[in-house]
Formats: structure tokens, sequence, C-alpha cells
């Protein structure tokens, strides 16, 4: 499996070994806040844990930890994802995901990791594009996505609740105008 670096991070597929830095990362409410809005049991984080090992075994892909390089400590985590999700509309390009602890926000490392992912993901998948969905309100992961190339592609809902859902494109024809309008990644 693939290990990955970048100038303050290591990522490393998820592992057993990884549970309970995760489970403490769905105690964190600076973490939780835009996905649940609450915390996540142990029996949850161990479900949601098997789901991506299991991901890197079916699919070769999945979700990353991330931990600082200097000293281990656990950020967060990023992946490449297909977790079917009842979204609508439905997703239909690989999934990039991540979400890092309240300590660790605002220092850039969310960017650094989401990066690193998706350089592996242009390398390794050659998918034409790869989307992602953030909660309306989650200002600083629009911004990041802006920031690497995402842009809104369609408003959507997940679990009844609003969701955006945005789209990095890879290849474009010469001859198309760049994303405008509605596309356009701005905070409300």
């Amino acid at each position: 499996m693939t290990v990955l670096t970048t100038p303050r991070l290591t990522l490393t597929p998820v592992s057993l070994s990884d549970f309970d830095d995760i489970a403490a990362l769905w105690q964190d409410e600076a973490f939780t806040r835009h996905i649940t809005g609450r915390a996540l049991p142990e029996e949850d984080v161990w479900s949601r844990l098997l789901r991506d090992l299991g991901h890197w075994s079916a699919l070769g892909r999945g979700n990353w930890s991330m931990r600082t390089r200097d000293d281990g400590r656990y950020v967060g985590s990023v992946g490449v994802l297909d977790y079917r999700r009842a979204v609508m509309p439905a997703l239909d390009a690989p999934e990039l995901g991540w979400g890092i602890g309240g300590a660790f926000q605002g220092q850039g490392l969310a960017r650094e990791g989401v990066e690193a992912a998706l350089a592996w993901a242009d390398a390794a998948l050659q998918a034409p594009r790869t989307v992602c969905m953030i909660a309306p309100g989650n200002l600083p992961s629009i911004r990041l996505a802006g920031r690497v190339g995402f842009v809104t592609y369609a408003e959507g809902t997940y679990h009844g609740e609003p969701t955006l859902l945005l789209e990095r494109v890879r290849f474009r024809e010469p001859h198309l105008p760049p994303l405008r309008g509605k596309g356009d990644i701005t905070p409300p």
C-alpha cells in the first residue's frame, strides 16, 4: 500500500493500530461539527475503520492517516474513496474526503494532505475528475477545495441535509471555456 510524504506529514493507509487516534478524533467537536454534528461511539468508529481497511483491500485506495513527520502525532485523515453514498445527485467519480483535528486546523496541514492525495489519485487512477461533498457551513473546507481546483457543480442532499457537490476536472478540452458561474466557489 502507498505511503505518501509531504514537507510536514506522513500519510499511511489506515490500519488497526490507528483505532485509538481515530476514536479520539471522532470525539473532537472541531472535527465532527460539519460531518456528523456529534461525537461517535467507539462501535461506530470501529465500523468506519473496518470499512476503510476494506477500501484498501478491495479497491487499492482509501483513507490515509495523516501524522506529523517530526513527532508522529495523529492529525486526521484524507482519502480517495468510493463510499457509494446515498447523496442526490449521486457521486459518479472518485471522492476525495478529508478532516483534521481541531488542534491542527488553520496550519495548512489539511491542504498538504489533500494535495498529496490528489497527486496520487491523478497518477494512479487517471480519472478525468474527482468529486467531494462539503456541508454548506464548512467554510474552511470550501475554501480549501477551491484552492486545490474544486468548483461547485450541484447542490444536493445527504441524509436529509443540504450539501455542496464539488468537482475537480483534470482534463478539459482546449476549446472549452473555463468553468464559471454556478461552479465558482464563494462562501456565503
